[in-house]
């Protein structure tokens, strides 16, 4: 019984490292981890140039193998050690740090995978590896916090911007003649995104007088278009801001100390640094 009581012990220490960032261990883990990634994407866009792999090509590949080796016992580690793996497996994260890994197992168990031109496509999947980054960055939480809290409005802004292209690209459709590349209502509507988001390909161009005015309505409006996201975001970045930094107090449970509050204005329980 000792045994396995030592066991759940290494097991809790080690989930303490690879999962939770308050420990300097873990913030420690967090910091080598963040190198390895962005070494391991620097040797993935070298690989991409001919004249780097003709040069350096064995020496990437080593390194891409020491590094995937190290990656796939860092997935295992988690795997192992979260205390509901299964949960954890089919996360977001989780998923990424499998797909990350995914082609280097997949070359090991079958060597002749990378013989097919169609299948050498799975190692870009290696570049997921970068998405892992916003785990290990505190602020990102703050980010991604502020994306859920914003994501009604957001839909619901999205939806009148595709209501919005869908009547434009239509008026254009029926405006504008096919010779100028509006064949159809759903490549219409593609040139009435490029417009509003101020891209402008040039592939698809209005020749009509009423079309010209028209584009330039949707050209005026898309700068005003792109900033309400922006706005959405910022405000509710700005509200988890000031929540983060309200301090509770441990006696009595109150929300309403500011960060500088060293005492609990009911109880008087010295709130928590």
């Amino acid at each position: 019984m000792r045994w396995l009581k030592d066991k759940e012990a290494d097991r809790e220490r080690i989930r303490k490292i690879v999962h939770d960032s308050d420990t300097p261990e873990g913030k420690r883990f967090d910091v080598w981890l963040i190198f390895a990634i962005l070494l391991n994407i620097g040797l993935v866009m070298l690989d991409s140039v001919r004249a780097v792999n003709e040069r350096l090509g064995t020496l990437l590949l080593v390194l891409e193998v020491v590094l995937n080796l190290l990656f796939t016992a860092e997935y295992a580690l988690r795997v192992w050690s979260a205390r509901d793996r299964l949960r954890w497996a089919f996360s977001f994260y989780g998923m990424v740090d499998l797909l990350a890994i995914l082609p280097f197992v997949l070359s090991l168990i079958w060597p002749g995978l990378r013989a097919l031109a169609v299948l050498r496509a799975v190692r870009l999947l290696r570049i997921f590896r970068i998405l892992g980054l916003f785990n290990y960055v505190r602020e990102a939480k703050l980010l991604l916090l502020s994306l859920a809290a914003s994501r009604r409005r957001i839909i619901v802004f999205m939806l009148a911007v595709l209501a919005l292209v869908t009547v434009f690209g239509t008026i254009m459709y029926i405006i504008e003649p096919k010779e100028a590349g509006f064949t159809s209502i759903p490549r219409s509507i593609y040139w009435a995104i490029v417009t509003l988001t101020t891209v402008g390909y040039g592939d698809v161009a209005p020749v009509t007088t009423l079309g010209q005015m028209l584009a330039s309505g949707i050209m005026l409006l898309g700068y005003a278009i792109i900033a309400i996201p922006t706005g959405i975001v910022t405000v509710e970045m700005a509200r988890q801001s000031r929540h983060a930094r309200v301090k509770t107090c441990p006696g009595c449970g109150d929300r309403g100390h500011q960060d500088d509050a060293r005492y609990c204005r009911l109880c008087g329980t010295a709130l928590p640094k």
